[in-house]
Formats: structure tokens, C-alpha cells, sequence
């Protein structure tokens, strides 16, 4: 019953989001107003045969991760989270576990900065949401790559370029603030296990963790190679929202220049790539 419950309840509120609202193209020869499942698939970070077996109930026990993911990609209220979770059958995160949730402003402030690439991240560094044209530029996430801190030690890496001098910076960075997230956040399980993980499958890992080294992610200019427009140079911030311990991460370019171009040309081809 909570199975088939989950998945009405993701229909119907699918429908309700215009695809506007989530910085994506409305097109033509829409039967619905609202978001497609292929949209709310790609907002949610999950595969499109998911968001289908879901909504059919056919797929049973969503974890808690997918449950918040697709919590934050319909765009829901805080008592509408907590029926989100209790339609899973699950019980929504208390007090000590990392804060996943977005408030309705700060999906405002996100909904009006589609034209520029836009990331959600939580203390853990792990990307709760990120709009078409961050998409675009980084490339898509799926499970433990959505982490920063794992897809860095462990994982891929990303499309940012890096000199010996910057990426050791950027893993000290990385393990001082999942260090400072443990000490915020002692009962969440899911950071335990994260930190563990690390630990136990990279030596360069476990060194900086045990040297205690103390840092923090800064705003920076980047280079991103991307396979399709090139090389772009970027300004990435990172800004804190206050009261939620989530960061923006925001990346700019310095307007008439050929970056510009390149990222105005990138925000064409994503949306191409995604209507197709």
C-alpha cells in the first residue's frame, strides 16, 4: 500500500511542476503541463526506468536518498516531505543526520538563475540537486559520483583541470570538511559509512584525515575541459545558505569573452541534448 501510495503521490505531483519552474525548455506538443519523467528523472539524479517502475509501483522500499531527491526535484514543502517519507514507508531524517532539504525560497533563487550553472551541495559534499546547464558543463552523476569527496578519491574526477599545487589543495579542502560535517552531524549513518569507505580505499585519503589537516573550499577561477565546446575558464563561488549548512556552487563567466560564448553556446546544445 505505501509502494502504490509513493508512487500516485510522485504522479501527481509531477504534473504540477511546470518544466519552467526547473530551468527547462516547455517545447511544443506537451500532453501535460507538468514535468516529463525523463525531467524529473534527470533533476532527481535517478534513471528514468526508476521514476516509471516508482510511479507504477512496481518498485519497492525507495531508499531515503531517493525519496529526498525526488522531494527536492518536485519542488515540496516541508509537511509535504514528511508524506513523501511516510508514502515510502520511511521516517523522515531527524535531528543529527545531514540536512538535505531546500527550502521553497532557495528554490526560487535557483529557479531564477537558469541561464548560469547552478549546484546544490550538502555538508558531505554530496550534489542534492544541480540544474540543466551545470549538467551540461560537468556531465550527469549518478550514485556515489554525486559525491565530491568519493568521485575525487575514489572515483572519476571531474572536468575541472588541475595543477599538482591546486588538487592537493582541493583534497585537503575536502577531507578538513567532511571532518567538520562528522563533528556537526555524529549520528548520520550514511556519513559514517562515507568516510569509512574513503578511508579503508585511499591511502591519500586516510593520510590527509589522519594528519587532521584544517582547510576550506574557496571561490576560485577554473578551467573546465568539456568534450563538446572546449576549454572554458570560469569563476566558481560557493555561497552558504544560512540555517540549512547546504552551499551554491555558482559558475560565471566574465562577460564578452570567448568563455562567454562557449558557455552561451553549451546551454543550447544541453537543452538540445535534453529534448531529444
Amino acid at each position: 500500500m505505501a509502494t502504490t501510495e509513493f508512487g500516485r503521490t510522485v504522479r501527481r505531483w509531477r504534473d504540477r511542476v511546470p518544466p519552467e519552474a526547473a530551468g527547462l525548455s516547455a517545447g511544443e506538443h506537451r500532453r501535460a503541463p507538468g514535468l516529463r519523467r525523463e525531467e524529473l528523472a534527470l533533476l532527481a539524479g535517478i534513471s528514468v526506468d526508476y521514476v516509471t517502475r516508482l510511479e507504477q509501483g512496481r518498485a519497492a522500499n525507495p531508499s531515503e536518498q531517493v525519496v529526498e531527491a525526488l522531494g527536492r526535484a518536485l519542488r515540496v514543502s516541508g509537511p509535504e516531505r514528511e508524506h513523501l517519507f511516510h508514502a515510502a514507508g520511511l521516517v523522515p531524517p531527524g535531528q543529527g543526520t545531514v540536512p538535505a532539504y531546500l527550502t521553497p525560497s532557495v528554490q526560487r533563487l535557483l529557479d531564477r538563475l537558469a541561464g548560469t550553472p547552478v549546484a546544490v551541495f550538502d555538508a558531505s559534499w554530496t550534489q542534492l540537486l544541480a540544474n540543466p546547464l551545470y549538467t551540461a558543463l560537468m556531465g550527469e552523476r549518478r550514485g556515489d559520483e554525486r559525491n565530491g569527496v568519493w568521485r575525487n578519491f575514489l572515483g572519476s574526477g571531474s572536468r575541472v583541470r588541475h595543477t599538482p599545487e591546486s588538487l592537493r589543495a582541493l583534497e585537503t579542502a575536502q577531507v578538513a570538511e567532511l571532518r567538520a560535517a562528522q563533528s556537526r552531524y555524529p549520528a548520520d549513518q550514511r556519513l559514517r559509512r562515507l568516510i569509512a569507505e574513503l578511508r579503508a580505499n585511499s591511502a591519500r585519503f586516510a593520510e590527509l584525515w589522519d594528519a587532521g589537516a584544517v582547510a576550506h573550499i574557496e571561490a576560485s577561477r577554473k578551467t573546465v575541459d568539456h568534450p563538446r565546446v572546449g576549454p572554458l575558464t570560469l569563476d566558481c563561488d560557493v555561497l552558504s545558505v544560512a540555517g540549512s549548512d547546504v552551499r551554491i556552487m555558482i559558475y560565471t563567466a566574465e562577460p564578452g569573452t570567448a568563455d562567454a560564448e562557449r558557455l552561451a553556446l553549451l546551454g543550447v546544445l544541453g537543452t538540445q541534448s535534453l529534448v531529444g
